[in-house]
């Protein structure tokens, strides 16, 4: 096990660092104020179009991809550092087209779709030309088992009739196409019951409803709800074969959580950083913050928790690159768990240090607290994780 990066990673790290002090975190202002004025909540601001086309010109696009012929071939050990740097901005993912959930569904349609269907879906994705959401979450069923999911879609002719309801289909507003997970065998063993299909969100029977308010945000994409109503699409927009779609949903999010959870350190130590800059500045009480001995403990115990959090995000991501993500599937849960809380901490922690300042958005803190605290969720809850990482231990003492 060696973490030590190649030149060509530390060249790239260095390059995306670069790019983000002088192009990401000088608009991150800008573009949350244009994204909050009304009407403009899900469009796309002009000066971060601006950014992307840079970040594209200068071969910044598309590393979260291990594929060589679609990208820069990096293994998942080798992104992790670089997803890091991004996720200490909320827009810097976006700037280098490596946001959520394009890259799960970029990967997927890399690793199970057709040449025709990569003709049609992905390449637009990889050029930056189309957004994509996932639809698999349900209102009426259990989101941390999806063998119970209810929509259907019935084989009909040539095509696959879909009804059902989904909701937090994150980023359906201006989403070219959703995977969507469905049901087309309900007699079937629970992991053979469901398929993917790509379904185009301009198919007639595509209802987006709402985009649902988290924490009373509905900005970006949306969390958005979708009724699928007779909604028809070709048998040929089928990903793999019927029944495959656990297992190209287990297949997406094994390197989604590493993505997921790089990008939690990122935030955190964003935050940290804040936390010390406040602490050396702020005079209070015959002394600055950085001399009293529960500020010295937050801080301490944050650099504790994102180090050791980023070692084990680091051997996870090697396991998938050397022994598969089947292999080092006890590991891509426990970093699950523990990146989620420590990001909490830490967040928590800078938002007590900078007192009323840090629950208002004068800094980026109450916004990456509003959007970290999905991640005990999103993904497969703390609960579901915990319950499998506890299974496995077990057996081995059986």
């Amino acid at each position: 096990m060696d973490f030590e990066l190649s030149a060509k990673v530390k060249d790239l790290q260095r390059r995306v660092s670069d790019f983000m002090n002088e192009y990401v975190y000088p608009i991150e202002k800008k573009v949350e104020e244009e994204m909050n004025q009304p009407g403009h909540e899900h469009a796309e601001p002009q000066v971060l179009k601006d950014v992307r086309k840079k970040a594209k010109a200068s071969g910044l696009w598309n590393l979260f991809l291990p594929d060589g012929e679609h990208a820069n071939g990096l293994k998942v050990a080798e992104y992790a550092p670089l997803c890091e740097i991004m996720g200490r901005s909320p827009i810097g993912a976006r700037a280098f087209n490596c946001m959520a959930p394009d890259t799960g569904n970029m990967e997927i349609l890399a690793e199970f779709a057709t040449q025709e269907q990569k003709r049609q879906w992905l390449q637009p994705c990889l050029d930056g030309e189309m957004r994509t959401c996932f639809s698999m979450t349900e209102p009426e069923t259990a989101g941390s088992d999806p063998t119970q999911l209810a929509t259907r879609a019935v084989r009909d002719g040539d095509d696959y009739r879909i009804n059902g309801h989904k909701w937090f289909t994150s980023n359906a507003i201006g989403s070219a196409f959703a995977i969507a997970m469905v049901v087309t065998d309900p007699q079937a063993e629970p992991h053979r019951r469901a398929s993917m299909l790509i379904v185009p969100t301009d198919t007639p029977g595509f209802n987006l409803v709402r985009p649902v308010p988290v924490m009373g945000h509905v900005g970006g994409g949306g969390h958005c709800e979708i009724v699928y109503q007779d909604c028809r699409v070709p048998a040929a927009n089928l990903l793999g074969r019927e029944g495959d779609g656990f297992a190209i949903a287990q297949a997406r999010l094994g390197p989604g959580r590493i993505h997921h959870c790089m990008r939690n350190i990122g935030v955190a130590e964003r935050a940290l950083e804040l936390m010390c800059k406040r602490a050396n500045t702020r005079f209070t009480h015959g002394s600055y913050l950085a001399d009293k001995a529960n500020v010295q403990q937050w801080i301490a115990d944050s650099r504790i928790e994102i180090d050791a959090t980023r070692l084990l995000v680091m051997n996870a991501a090697w396991m998938i690159d050397t022994v598969g993500k089947r292999a080092a599937r006890q590991e891509i849960a426990e970093i699950k768990v523990m990146a989620a809380n420590m990001v909490m901490n830490v967040l928590d922690r800078a938002i007590q240090l900078h007192g009323a300042m840090g629950m208002s958005d004068d800094t980026p803190i109450a916004r990456f607290w509003r959007e970290n605290r999905s991640m005990r969720i999103v993904d497969g809850p703390d609960e579901v994780h915990r319950m499998t990482i506890s299974r496995r231990e077990c057996r081995k003492w059986k």
